[in-house]
């Protein structure tokens, strides 16, 4: 492999395998989205809690589902096209290696790109899947929330639900994101330079749209006001705050 390719391939799993550290690191400092979407997941099941029907939630929580799954087919089908071109011998190298806007390769050379593409929509298929049954694990803990259950009680509830859903969001995040670096992963069969320029820009859009997009500021925002706003009990919570009933018999 060319000098050349490895410093590309080099970046780019350092842009891969180092993005979340980095947002994270990031995150200490300054608000991100990621870090403003966990403070509203957690103050959503909150006030899930402590509504007296818990519908509008398990709705809220299906759709979230149905696209993971629309993204997850999505994923195989690339997948499945991807391994297609990888292992259809021959006969599927013979048919692309005259395209004139790939780079010279040899054949080895060609399935180690592409291979690449295939591993980054792996793993965000692998992610799309654990976001899925991490989203059914808190359909099951909104179904069984104790809605008539002392306050105390109802918080600490609150704070269990919000740890399934959180990284349940955050893996169906992190296989939106593979998308990105299977896009960037693509960029190298065009050559080693479109690749380290793909890998930088997606990088760079990444980190922006967490930091600097319309909707990092309005999540902020959000943020912002549910914190300085209390969760309030309705009326079905009344009946904890009335003293017990006195026997008069």
């Amino acid at each position: 492999m060319p000098i050349i390719d490895i410093i590309a391939l080099a970046l780019f799993a350092f842009a891969w395998l180092f993005y979340e550290p980095l947002l994270k690191r990031l995150g200490e400092g300054s608000n991100l989205i990621n870090t403003d979407m966990t403070v509203i997941r957690r103050r959503w099941m909150q006030e899930m809690a402590v509504r007296e029907i818990a519908l509008l939630d398990g709705q809220l929580l299906g759709h979230a589902i149905n696209s993971a799954s629309f993204f997850a087919s999505s994923n195989l089908i690339l997948i499945a096209a991807a391994a297609g071109v990888l292992f259809g011998g021959d006969s599927a190298w013979k048919s692309i290696e005259g395209l004139a806007v790939l780079a010279p390769a040899s054949e080895l050379m060609f399935q180690v790109k592409l291979g690449m593409v295939l591993l980054a929509l792996a793993r965000g298929l692998l992610d799309f899947i654990w976001a899925i049954r991490q989203m059914n694990y808190c359909l099951a803990a909104i179904g069984a929330t104790p809605m008539w259950a002392p306050p105390e009680v109802l918080t600490e509830y609150a704070e269990a639900a919000g740890g399934i859903l959180n990284p349940a969001l955050s893996a169906f995040n992190a296989g939106v994101r593979g998308y990105y670096f299977a896009l960037a992963a693509a960029a190298w069969l065009l050559g080693p330079w479109a690749f380290m320029a793909a890998t930088l820009g997606a990088l760079l859009l990444l980190v922006w749209r967490q930091r600097r997009s319309r909707a990092s500021t309005a999540v902020r925002k959000v943020r912002q006001i549910l914190e300085r706003t209390p969760v309030m009990h309705g009326p079905h919570m009344e009946h904890h705050k009335k003293p017990p009933p006195v026997d008069t018999l």
